[in-house]
Parts: C-alpha cells; sequence; structure tokens
C-alpha cells in the first residue's frame, strides 16, 4: 500500500514539474530564445534598411546564416565581412554609391558591410518583383542563375516562380533564412499573438 501511494506521488510530483517547466519556457520564451536568434548591429541595420526600404528582420537573418554575426568572416569564394559580399558586389557598389578610395578590406566596416548589403537588397527587390523567395535564393545564388532557372522549364512553369533550385548549397539556404526570417519576426515583433509563439516552439523544437 505504502509503495503504491509513494509511485502515485512521485507520478504527480513529476506532472507538476512538467507543467511548471512549461510554464517558465512559455513565461521567458523570448528570453531564452533570444540567445539563439540575438540581433547585432542594430543601428547599423536600422538606418540602411530605412534607407532601402529593406524588411530589417531579413538582414539579420541573411546576417546570422553569411557570418554568424563575424564582421571578420571571409569564405571560400572570397566574400567578406557580416553580410559575406562578394568582390564583384563589392565593386560594383562602390561605384553606384560613390565610395571614395574603395577597396576590398573595407568591406569588413560592419557599417559598409550592411550599408552595400542593403543597397544590393534593394537591387534585387526591384529585380525580382518583391518576391522573397527569389530575392534570398539570387543573393546566394546569383541573380544571373535565378534569371537562368526561371527561363528554364525544368526549374520553373511559370518563370516567375522557381519549383526547383539546381544549386543543392542555394537550396539549403533559402530553406534556412526563410526559417529564421520567420523566428526573428515572431520574437521581436510584439504584436505577435503569444499562440504563434507556441507554435513556433513546437516547429522548431
Amino acid at each position: 500500500m505504502f509503495l503504491v501511494i509513494t509511485k502515485r506521488i512521485m507520478r504527480m510530483i513529476t506532472v507538476i514539474l512538467i507543467i511548471m517547466t512549461m510554464i517558465f519556457i512559455i513565461s521567458n520564451y523570448r528570453w531564452i530564445t533570444k540567445f539563439a536568434y540575438p540581433i547585432h548591429y542594430r543601428d547599423e541595420i536600422q538606418v540602411y534598411t530605412k534607407e532601402y526600404n529593406i524588411d530589417p528582420y531579413l538582414v539579420v537573418a541573411i546576417m546570422k546564416n553569411e557570418s554568424g554575426f563575424n564582421p571578420k568572416a571571409l569564405s571560400s569564394k572570397n566574400a567578406k565581412g557580416l553580410m559575406q559580399i562578394a568582390p564583384i558586389t563589392g565593386d560594383w557598389a562602390s561605384k553606384e554609391l560613390n565610395i571614395v578610395d574603395y577597396n576590398e578590406e573595407m568591406l569588413y566596416d560592419p557599417d559598409l558591410n550592411i550599408k552595400i548589403a542593403c543597397w544590393y537588397l534593394n537591387v534585387l527587390h526591384k529585380e525580382f518583383d518583391n518576391n522573397l523567395e527569389l530575392i534570398i535564393a539570387a543573393y546566394n545564388g546569383g541573380s544571373g542563375n535565378v534569371t537562368k532557372w526561371l527561363n528554364d522549364p525544368r526549374y520553373s512553369d511559370d518563370g516567375i516562380t522557381l519549383k526547383k533550385i539546381p544549386f543543392k548549397e542555394t537550396e539549403n539556404y533559402l530553406k534556412k533564412v526563410l526559417r529564421d526570417y520567420e523566428i526573428y519576426k515572431t520574437l521581436y515583433n510584439k504584436e505577435v499573438k503569444i499562440w504563434d509563439k507556441l507554435l513556433l516552439i513546437k516547429k522548431f523544437i
């Protein structure tokens, strides 16, 4: 009899602990998750996303995936800085933005790197008619490649959207950036309902 009662008490304690843990997670959802999804370089992002009419959460999601917020990041293809600006894009931007005495090492400067990235995202928005998936794919795989894929029936049925991306890296990149973009919007947008937050926890834990 005593053993049965003890087991019941232990089960009750376990259930109570689980409930308390869930309450803690829900109550501190933003505080906990923001450690995994921080926002760095807020001032620069605010200035240049406003100037070039870009969603700041998109910029943060790209930055997280491109460099992990490391301003000294350098890729195997020689892309540099927080937003991993390619040399050809940096050179193009330096002419369009009239950057005085430009050189590639300047891409390691967070302010200039974010400025160029926001300018370039604005260019992609115009080129791909604000289609978010095409913009993100073009940021990684190149706008020329995305245009080719849209004109290839193997990858697009309508010339407007992609049904398949032949570059595996770009395909995975698109999925990750879209995922993080949605997470950032949910975490930092105060108007998002608590139910949406719970669904996000269920989806990504």
